[in-house]
């Protein structure tokens, strides 16, 4: 199963999909269609394995997943995590950057 096939079937049964947890066996075995916006904050090395602020929107379908860590959350941290699913790209792209900004 797809992630929007996943998503379509929750929002049928009149669920709040907009920060749904996707089952690992449905986000494993699916390959966003396109990647739109990508943003991260790394000050250290490009070899630094750490986590570090980021934004990111992609498509599955004709649903947008905005994903990221605040930038107040603060370099090396794993905390201020957020997630968004929508049909809607303006307000995926718009959470995104308002985020890492």
């Amino acid at each position: 199963m797809k992630i929007s096939d996943w998503l379509d079937k929750q929002e049928a049964d009149k669920k709040d999909v907009s920060q749904a947890d996707i089952p690992r066996d449905v986000a494993f075995d699916s390959e966003p269609d396109e990647t739109i916006f990508f943003k991260e904050i790394r000050p250290c090395t490009m070899l630094c394995t750490e986590n570090h602020p980021y934004a990111k929107v992609e498509r599955y379908g004709h649903w947008y997943a905005a994903t990221g860590q605040d930038k107040q959350a603060g370099i090396h941290s794993n905390a201020m995590r957020w997630k968004l699913y929508t049909r809607d790209k303006d307000l995926a792209l718009k959470t995104a950057k308002e985020r890492i900004e």
